[in-house]
């Protein structure tokens, strides 16, 4: 009896297609339409109208043929761009903006890592932040009104729906506005571990007073800082290096603090010695190394004399 269905080739194929649609609905299909499929962090946020306005401008410009926005569980990935990507933080994103090319870096957690003001200098001149970079300036879209109508159509047909007041606020804002809006939004959801200390509390500078160190601190300034805090040290984008106030407190401030603050980088309300920071400093731990990072100290130290 069994054995009948055999002799039946169209019926067999159709028992057999049948059972296989049948499980594929069941292992595919019926878990993508189950909550757990569709993970989302708690830190979580939708895009606000004019974050939202700023990733349509990302796409128009074909930011993601160079800049990926996913970091990769790989040991070196994680080290250069921080916590590798949780598919819980891509739940607003319609579509994905992975990219697959990194002509430049991963920006996937570039969000907060620099302040406004950089990223208007960076996409002005990228040059003037980055030796060497090929990425074309993009100043000319602070020309550019957002064209609020076809924001709101975009955010209407991918179900962000926003308030006729969030709407109007985009009438004065251009497109680099928005630009920088959403660079800022980028990888909010995944809260950066805390690298380990790379000295203790209280080191004094092993290299203060070397000629030699002040040389080469004076090299990795110029390549890595004058472009945030002036070719002078007087400041620009970063405050000035040459004065006697330290995170906006006047008064002398310890080798210590001095490295934990270029090796760390500086977060909004990051207290350093009762002196609490407004952010926008990356840090540069990983990328100097210790011995850098003294130089730099005694150079900063050696300018501090000369006032």
């Amino acid at each position: 009896m069994a054995g009948t269905i055999y002799k039946k080739p169209i019926l067999f194929a159709v028992v057999v297609t049948v059972g296989i649609l049948i499980g594929t609905a069941v292992m595919m299909v019926f878990p993508m339409l189950t909550p757990q499929m569709h993970p989302k962090l708690q830190n979580l946020n939708p895009y606000t109208a004019l974050q939202l306005a700023g990733r349509d401008v990302y796409q128009e410009e074909g930011c993601f043929y160079c800049h990926t926005q996913t970091v990769r569980p790989l040991k070196a990935e994680v080290m250069r761009y921080g916590e590798y990507s949780k598919a819980g933080e891509f739940a607003y994103d319609q579509p994905f903006l992975w990219g697959s090319k990194r002509t430049g870096p991963d920006i996937a957690r570039v969000g907060g890592k620099y302040t406004d003001k950089w990223h208007y200098k960076h996409f002005n001149d990228p040059r003037k932040l980055f030796q060497g970079s090929n990425m074309p300036s993009y100043g000319w879209l602070a020309d550019r009104q957002v064209d609020a109508k076809a924001a709101e159509a975009r955010m209407n047909a991918l179900g962000f729906p926003y308030t006729k007041e969030e709407m109007a606020a985009l009438s004065d804002k251009t497109k680099l506005d928005a630009l920088v809006a959403y660079m800022q939004s980028l990888g909010h959801a995944v809260p950066r571990k805390p690298r380990p200390p790379m000295i203790a509390k209280g080191d004094m500078n092993p290299l203060a007073g070397d000629m030699n160190a002040v040389a080469e601190g004076k090299k990795v300034y110029e390549m890595n800082c004058a472009a945030c805090h002036g070719v002078d040290a007087k400041g620009d984008i970063g405050p000035d290096l040459t004065d006697k106030e330290w995170l906006y407190v006047v008064g002398p401030v310890g080798d210590d603090t001095l490295f934990f603050t270029i090796a760390d980088g500086t977060k909004k309300d990051m207290e350093f010695e009762g002196r609490r920071a407004k952010g926008g400093m990356p840090s540069w731990g990983e990328f100097f190394g210790k011995k850098k990072i003294w130089s730099l100290v005694s150079y900063i130290r050696s300018m501090e004399e000369k006032e």
